[in-house]
């Protein structure tokens, strides 16, 4: 099974708009493409809760698990909105998004030791970085 849905790339691509209007084939390179471009903004260190490109990224991820049909992700889905809201409220503290990127990466873990496709090894690099931050957060 897929990890991400039927939409086009040029669906997550930070320009468009967040709602796709016509479901399309994304191809793994593309699915590979997004794993990519998360794990290289976060080895840049921890979000800024000014950075647009962080925010853009919070919303390519919501919007590709909205519409996959893999079970699970609810909590992800959750726990993503809850960090977009953190990183835009300037009065955040930061041991609040270190809570919910821990989260996210033990959630995140969860799928992909469920996952027998390709993307179970960046899946879980990111879980790994994703709590690793919040570690880094929570200080």
């Amino acid at each position: 099974m897929n990890f991400f849905p039927a939409y086009g790339f040029h669906r997550l691509h930070p320009q468009t708009p967040a709602t796709p209007t016509v479901p399309l084939d994304v191809t793994d390179q593309q699915n590979s493409a997004l794993l990519d471009d998360t794990l290289s903004l976060l080895s840049a260190g921890a979000p800024d809760k000014a950075g647009e490109k962080g925010l853009t990224e919070i919303d390519r991820w919501a919007e590709v698990l909205r519409a996959s049909e893999r079970p699970g992700l609810a909590k992800i889905i959750q726990e993503l909105t809850t960090l977009r809201e953190q990183l835009s409220t300037p009065e955040t503290e930061a041991h609040d998004i270190a809570e919910t990127m821990a989260t996210l990466g033990a959630e995140t873990s969860k799928v992909a030791d469920e996952t027998s496709d390709g993307y179970s090894t960046p899946l879980a690099q990111l879980g790994k970085l994703l709590i690793k931050l919040g570690s880094s957060l929570s200080r």
